[in-house]
């Protein structure tokens, strides 16, 4: 199970702080946005086009950072401001 959580602007727009994933032992990101955009379509969009920070385990990762199952994701808004 992966944990995403959700802060700021993109809690708002989940309306939830974090939800669960089951993808498997391990996923990309890409699979992990498109897990989200199902039933959130606009955040999997700004994961998938990089517009959000994502942070594996409390480290800010690369787009191309491998998941693994009993990861916490956190999806995070750019910190200067403007909207998604």
């Amino acid at each position: 199970m992966i944990t995403v959580k959700y802060f700021a602007q993109l809690r708002q727009m989940a309306g939830r702080e974090e939800e669960q994933f089951d993808l498997g032992p391990q996923v990309t990101i890409d699979q992990l946005s498109d897990a989200i955009g199902k039933t959130l379509p606009r955040i999997g969009e700004l994961v998938r086009d990089k517009k959000v920070m994502i942070s594996v385990n409390y480290d800010v990762v690369p787009a191309d950072h491998v998941i693994q199952d009993g990861d916490e994701v956190a999806l995070l808004p750019p910190f200067s401001g403007g909207l998604l």
